[in-house]
């Protein structure tokens, strides 16, 4: 698997990223990434990946590391603190015009997938706002809470004034 193959390169070179994930062989994680299947990797022997795996401990998706525990933890502190150069690692297997291609490609998928998702959101809010009624937008229930307190002053002021006729 090309992911695995790539990431452990980079594990390589980043000994100190291999060393803290081999305390979680076993472990598996899934990566979920929008129109995409999903894929599982578990951390293997010496701190490697390979394909395959039990139950995931963590979910990595676009928005971050899902999870609870030490694995996902550790998953949260490499994301913040390992940062690779694709472009680099495929260059040195590919080339530097064909690496310089993949990575605006796979950015285009990137900005494509936080698109998309950003879209899928707002047309599921104007859904159950708009056609469904089933949320209230916030100015909507702001002004609903405004009318239902000039309501209530004016029925007071209205008590008083039944009280004062009686």
């Amino acid at each position: 698997m090309a992911f695995c193959f790539l990431l452990n390169q980079l594990l390589d070179r980043e000994r100190w990223a291999r060393a803290r994930l081999a305390s979680f062989a076993g472990e598996a994680l899934e990566l979920r990434l929008a129109f995409l299947p999903p894929l599982r990797v578990q951390v293997g022997a010496e701190g490697r990946v390979e394909p395959g795996g039990p139950q995931p401990g963590a979910l990595i998706t676009l928005s971050g590391v899902i999870g609870s525990g030490p694995f996902a933890d550790e998953l949260r502190y490499l994301a913040r603190h390992l940062r690779p150069d694709v472009e680099e690692e495929l260059s040195r297997l590919l080339g530097d015009v064909a690496a310089q291609r993949i990575g605006d490609g796979m950015r285009a998928i990137a900005r494509w997938q936080r698109d998309a998702a950003v879209r899928a959101g707002e047309a599921l809010a104007d859904y159950v706002v708009d056609e469904r009624r089933m949320l209230v937008r916030r100015a909507e229930l702001a002004q609903l809470a405004a009318d239902i307190g000039r309501l209530g002053n004016a029925l007071a002021a209205l008590e008083q004034r039944i009280a004062r006729l009686d």
